[in-house]
């Protein structure tokens, strides 16, 4: 897959005026913000396009320079090294941190979650939310205690999904990290 994406940009890559190269080349080695930004941005990118990132998975990162520190939860082990390979892979990275935490396999944390994903999910208020490729309402099950963590709309969803998953019957406790969106 990675090999098609590949392609398209190589092709680019020859039709742009030598100049152009070079001074892209010249942005890529410069330090500061403006690298920054485009790492980040693709980095956000290529993490939201991992076959198996979903709903039960949450992953952040922080880019220092050259160097990209991954953390979050995940579970499965294919998605933490996927992860790390698809960064490692972006131009100007030199080195990737992965810190992301595989959660511990346990059917008592599988059935809080698809009971978790169904309470939320499925309230009516909330329920517009699972329509995006990557639900913004992620549920990280672990050892039978919830964390909600994303964005949503407003502060009325937010405590709607916190209301919700501590209705889900066998779960432990409830961590509300959902922020609300400030674009407004």
């Amino acid at each position: 897959m990675k090999n098609t994406m590949l392609v398209p940009m190589l092709a680019l890559a020859v039709i742009l005026p030598t100049g152009a190269q070079e001074r892209r080349r010249d942005d890529d080695r410069r330090e500061g913000p403006g690298r920054d930004a485009r790492i980040s941005r693709e980095v956000r990118h290529e993490l939201v396009m991992l076959p198996y990132y979903g709903v039960f998975d949450n992953l952040a990162y922080r880019v220092d320079g050259d160097r990209v520190t991954l953390f979050g939860q995940v579970t499965q082990p294919k998605l933490k090294d996927d992860a790390a390979r698809e960064v490692r892979d972006i131009e100007g990275v030199r080195a990737v941190d992965n810190q992301i935490e595989v959660l511990p396999l346990s059917p008592n944390d599988d059935r809080i979650r698809r009971a978790a994903y169904r309470a939320i999910y499925g309230n009516s208020g909330l329920d517009r939310y699972s329509l995006q490729a990557v639900p913004p309402i992620h549920i990280i099950v672990k050892n039978g205690n919830i964390t909600l963590v994303g964005v949503v709309a407003n502060e009325m969803d937010r405590r709607v999904a916190e209301i919700k998953a501590k209705g889900v019957r066998g779960a432990f406790g409830v961590t509300n990290n959902l922020r609300t969106d400030t674009r407004g």
